[in-house]
């Protein structure tokens, strides 16, 4: 008599639970990981639109052939991550007057993010037409600190601006 072959339509306990260990391990493993990734590339999206904003800025000003500066929007010195307004500044005072044409505004940061900077650049940097920056305290060079409350401060990103020039440095940024 010829045997016929057994279908399995189930699993049996031991797979079961198998299965459910193995995926509950490898969980515990990426999720932290995935959570890590998301803040990372968080934090660079930020300091990037910060990068791009004062490249704009930098790059109307020698376009226009006058001042063009970014002001925050906060009222304390210092504190730049309730976002900042890009305009020309045909006097150079750093304030938006009747004669001077706003350009874009970028809205504040996420919930837990900071954006601080030294003194140089308290309130405002601005482009010359020559495309130096410019503080209120004249010529200036100065650095924009990115930290976000809950990471450590060497996934901090530090924007440098050095004579007009801005560079990026992850982990030395200056977080409080």
């Amino acid at each position: 008599m010829p045997i016929k072959p057994t279908i399995s339509l189930g699993l049996t306990l031991p797979e079961v639970v198998t299965t459910v260990c193995i995926s509950g391990i490898l969980a515990g493993i990426a999720i932290p990981n995935f959570m890590n990734l998301i803040t990372n590339n968080r934090t660079a999206t930020i300091a990037n639109q910060l990068v791009t904003a004062l490249a704009f800025a930098r790059s109307e000003a020698i376009k226009r052939g006058l001042p063009v500066t970014i002001k925050h929007k906060g009222t304390e010195p210092k504190v730049w991550e309730y976002g900042w307004d890009i305009f020309t500044d045909s006097n150079s005072n750093g304030t938006i007057d009747m004669s001077d044409q706003p350009l874009k505004t970028y809205e504040a940061l996420p919930e837990g993010y900071t954006l601080r900077t030294g003194g140089n650049f308290a309130k405002w940097v601005a482009y010359t037409a020559t495309g130096v920056s410019r503080g209120g305290t004249g010529f200036a060079n100065d650095t924009f600190s990115l930290c976000d409350s809950s990471r450590l401060k060497a996934q901090s990103r530090a924007i440098i601006i050095k004579m007009g020039r801005v560079r990026t440095e992850t982990g030395s940024a200056k977080c409080q």
